[in-house]
């Protein structure tokens, strides 16, 4: 019987501990989650005062994401590094929304990512 009762108690420990490292996300998976976010926008993306369509955004941080890889080990770092400012000219990446808002790219990721963070609860 007390055998028994350790094993259930070894099953329901094992199993919460698979179920919370299956509803965790991979940094991985949060970043590919931010650029497809940028990707799938209907914003605008100014850098260095040039103005660039979703999915050339996109491809512009995915490509700094690359260059940075090693050095990330954070959503905030992915945000930080391959998605706030310009290396040429240290200018900050700005976002024009649908609804006539310009705020700074990494503000508007920042943001992104605290929501995605609450549905993932």
């Amino acid at each position: 019987m007390i055998s028994s009762l350790r094993l259930l108690l070894a099953l329901a420990f094992v199993f919460s501990f698979c179920t919370h490292t299956f509803a965790a996300e991979s940094l991985e998976q949060t970043i590919d989650y931010l650029i497809d976010y940028v990707g799938k926008s209907n914003a605008t993306f100014i850098r260095n005062g040039i103005s660039h369509t979703p999915a050339e955004g996109a491809a512009h941080i995915k490509a700094k994401y690359e260059h940075f890889k090693s050095k990330i080990k954070t959503p905030e770092d992915f945000i930080r590094l391959a998605a706030s400012k310009s290396l040429q000219t240290g200018k900050p990446y700005l976002v024009h929304t649908p609804d006539g808002k310009e705020m700074h790219l990494d503000a508007w990721l920042t943001d992104a990512l605290k929501h995605h963070r609450e549905q993932l609860k």
